[in-house]
């Protein structure tokens, strides 16, 4: 039997890797050449060998070369059907491995994200401040302290951190108490920093400057407990007599609530409403309707301004402490703080934990609180006066990791939020996944950016629950969603290989043309029915 000669072994074994060329390598070692053999059985035997080994080495030169050439992208049937139909879709998935694109889509082209902008803003974040990095809310007397008494104005100075809570000012308040002070006889100056009040540019918050009957639309601020909320706590007393409304916490609201709530049998339904309303003498909750018997119900409501509303509160802990305050609560500015001397301070969680749960629960104010401190830090001489300014930092970020996957860094997209609220922000999925390969390749940051993914099973999304195990098991991933002015859906994250390995995805649905909103379910099924083919294959 005539064999393939031994310095071609070699090549073939390497090129048989996968199970097609396993199957030609076992044909061209089992092939007793008989065909060929009798086109040359009129040729001397010394002649015949030389000209069968020329044959198979250029025939394995072929072959190699076939090998070596990339292989096109898998289809993504689902997603390309919903192409079809009018929606604009940007989808890749490429093997970390090896860098080969396994599947793509319009991988370049730019759309809306939605709430995969936080992604940017986690790599961002991670790259530019430590896992352990935390914020530090102060308060400082810029005036004597003498019998308790504290000659001159308290300062509440913020740091930008984005989950101060409602416990933070309890803590400040005790401290102030410990430290001795039971009265304070000037104002209560509540000072944002690292950067000042921010207009609003989304609609969303901007009709919350006016009311509100929700939480998510709350405006940013460097300063702002419960992410700019009132707390809200509803408690039913007997039927037929008002429910009590006040604040979360043992504290008193300190804004009025107009109106009543009727505490009504259990079996009934609930028919109660609380918005909070603006007017020139600030924040107040408009109530009505009623409320079966039940424990206390907590709500949360966007104030209109934040830092404000974080100064009338700690005013109320003050006084429940027993704490006086003969001044106001008024905003005021950093520089006041200079000469301050500082008598209380509080420090938030680690960086990895804002960022955990701005990923899991898709928090916009954690979001874009991170998204204006990163710009602020970055220039502390000029912070940013609006959020689309420092969302182009954000941008900037991206740029620069797409260069590092060797692509123009001068193709810079368009983020004017973290948050992923203005439709104006537009991502590709190359933008993504670029971001994602440069964390992978990051062995310091890999594992806490990976940690804020999604497991679908374990997710709290039921949406994430349908699918195989695959999908189920060997995804991390972030989901968006946004629905004016047209409809909006992502999912971008890691795939685990069957071997071990690691793939990065990215794939984004957004309404256009004539099919302006494109239902989620939709989006989510094609996405997932089309990764869990590539999950059946690697």
């Amino acid at each position: 039997m005539t064999r393939i000669p031994r310095p071609w072994r070699a090549l073939v074994h390497t090129l048989t890797m996968r199970a097609s060329w396993v199957r030609l390598y076992l044909f061209l070692e089992s092939l007793s050449m008989s065909f060929i053999l009798k086109k040359f059985s009129v040729v001397s035997e010394t002649q015949r060998q030389p000209a069968l080994r020329r044959i198979l080495s250029w025939g394995l030169l072929g072959l190699a070369a076939m090998a070596l050439t990339p292989a096109r992208a898998a289809p993504l049937p689902k997603l390309a059907a919903l192409a079809h139909s009018g929606a604009i879709v940007t989808a890749l998935v490429t093997d970390l491995d090896n860098g080969q694109v396994i599947a793509s889509l319009n991988p370049r082209q730019r759309v809306t994200p939605a709430s995969l902008t936080k992604l940017v803003v986690t790599a961002a974040a991670y790259s530019h401040w430590h896992t352990h990095h935390t914020f530090k809310t102060r308060l400082l007397a810029t005036g004597p302290i003498s019998d308790g008494h504290l000659r001159g104005d308290l300062i509440l100075l913020g740091d930008g951190d984005p989950s101060l809570d409602s416990a933070d000012l309890w803590t400040l308040a005790a401290q102030l108490k410990g430290a001795g002070i039971t009265a304070v006889d000037g104002n209560l100056v509540v000072a944002p920093a690292p950067f000042g009040l921010i207009a609003c540019e989304t609609q969303d918050r901007c009709t919350a400057l006016d009311h509100s009957d929700t939480a998510y639309n709350a405006e940013v601020s460097s300063i702002g407990i419960n992410y700019g909320n009132w707390c809200v706590s509803l408690t039913p007393t007997q039927p037929g007599r008002p429910a009590r409304v006040g604040a979360c916490h043992s504290v008193r609201l300190p804004i009025p609530v107009i109106g009543t709530i009727t505490t009504v049998a259990a079996n009934r339904r609930p028919t109660y409403t609380i918005e909070r309303r603006t007017s020139a003498d600030g924040d107040s909750l408009h109530v009505s309707g009623d409320v079966p018997l039940s424990p206390p119900i907590n709500f949360h409501r966007a104030m209109s301004n934040p830092a404000l509303g974080t100064g009338l509160t700690l005013a109320e802990m003050l006084r429940d402490l027993g704490t006086s305050l003969r001044g106001h609560v008024v905003l005021g500015l950093p520089s006041a703080a200079a000469a301050a001397t500082q008598v209380a301070m509080v420090e938030s969680a680690a960086l990895r934990v804002h960022l955990d749960n701005m990923l899991r629960f898709s928090n916009n104010y954690i979001a874009d609180v991170l998204t204006l401190d990163l710009a602020s830090d970055e220039n502390r001489a000029n912070p940013p006066t609006s959020l689309s300014q420092a969302g182009h930092q954000l941008a900037d970020f991206v740029a620069v990791s797409n260069h590092r996957r060797g692509q123009q860094a001068s193709l810079t997209p368009t983020l004017d939020s973290g948050s992923g609220l203005t439709p104006t922000n537009l991502l590709s999925a190359q933008d993504l996944v670029n971001l994602l390969t440069n964390m992978y390749h990051d062995p310091g940051r890999f594992s806490v950016f990976y940690g804020g993914l999604e497991v679908p099973r374990y997710s709290p999304s039921r949406s994430l629950h349908l699918g195989n195990a695959d999908w189920l098991d060997r995804v991390a991933l972030k989901t968006g969603t946004l629905s004016v002015p047209h409809s909006a859906f992502g999912i971008s994250g890691y795939l685990r290989k069957k071997t071990g390995g690691w793939m990065a995805f990215a794939m984004i649905v957004n309404g256009g043309g004539k099919n302006q909103h494109i239902p989620r379910y939709k989006a989510l099924e094609a996405a997932r029915t089309d990764l869990q083919g590539i999950l059946a294959t690697y």
